[in-house]
Parts: structure tokens; C-alpha cells; sequence
């Protein structure tokens, strides 16, 4: 998700509920701590040289039990960071404390906004000698392709 997204989202949510992976919810009290850009600038097992921003938010889980984060006060938040820091229209890498810091990507299903665990990835396959998927045809399954038919049996 971008930050163009979630500002669009907040306009018309009813309340902030962040969602982990595992079908709980970060508690309702917690506090955005931190909202900021940060750059990767990075090389890649092939050689390549990359640079990535994203605009990072920090959730953190406060003793403080009366909070709750309103959608105008979050959209405001995202407005004096865009401000004072000059963010672009980046997607949106969340921060929440598990067993270390955990980093999500974000989605949003229509009421609450859903941390997706993030993975690691080769960015140079082809140089890393892993080779590549080929991509099948379903109508190349099957060697004889009126079986696949209603009623033809293959299922």
C-alpha cells in the first residue's frame, strides 16, 4: 500500500485496527511512534546497485490503555511527516514488536488494515544460478485435452 492509499482509507475509516498475520490484532491502545522515510541503499548478490525508500511507521503497544488513535489524528501525523520530511507517495512498511521488530508490508480489506508478513527475496536470480519457473499451460496438462471437458472425467 502507498501513502496516497492510506490517506484515501482514513477519510472515510470509522477507526485505526491494525491486523497481524495471525488473525489478532495489535492492541487498541498502541501509539504510532514513529512515522519516517527510510532509504535502503543496497548491492545485490549479482552485482547490482539498488536503492529503495519507504515511508516506515512504528507501532509500538503502550501501557497507556485509555489511547486510541483516531483517523484524523493519524491522517495528520502522515501530513506534518510528508511536510517537515518531504515524503513522497512511497509504499508503507510498518514496524510492531514481536520477538524483534517485526516489518510488514500493509493492505486494507474494507475495516481494518492488515500487516503482511514480509519476505526475503534473491533480486538476481539469474546470476545466482537459481533457475527460472517455467510457466505451464493449464490446456498443456492434460495429454489429451477432451478429457478436461464437463463431464470428460479428468476431474
Amino acid at each position: 500500500m502507498k501513502l496516497s492509499e492510506i490517506k484515501n482509507y482514513l477519510t472515510t475509516a470509522q477507526a485505526v485496527n491494525f491486523k497481524l498475520p495471525n488473525g489478532t490484532y495489535v492492541p487498541e491502545n498502541f501509539h504510532v511512534t514513529e512515522v519516517g522515510v527510510v532509504t535502503k541503499n543496497f548491492i545485490d548478490c549479482g552485482g547490482v546497485v539498488r536503492k529503495e525508500e519507504v515511508a516506515n511507521f512504528q507501532l509500538w503497544d503502550a501501557n497507556d490503555f485509555e489511547h486510541r488513535l483516531k483517523p484524523k489524528k493519524l491522517l495528520d501525523i502522515i501530513a506534518l511527516s510528508e511536510k517537515v520530511l518531504g515524503m513522497g507517495d512511497f509504499a508503507i512498511e510498518v514496524e510492531y514488536q514481536s520477538d524483534t521488530i517485526g516489518k510488514y508490508s500493509l493492505d486494507f480489506d474494507g475495516a481494518d488494515f492488515l500487516l503482511v508478513a514480509k519476505q526475503t527475496a534473491c533480486l538476481a536470480q539469474d546470476a545466482c544460478g537459481i533457475p527460472a519457473k517455467s510457466k505451464v499451460s493449464l490446456q498443456m496438462l492434460g495429454s489429451n485435452q477432451s478429457s478436461c471437458t464437463p463431464g470428460g472425467g479428468c476431474c
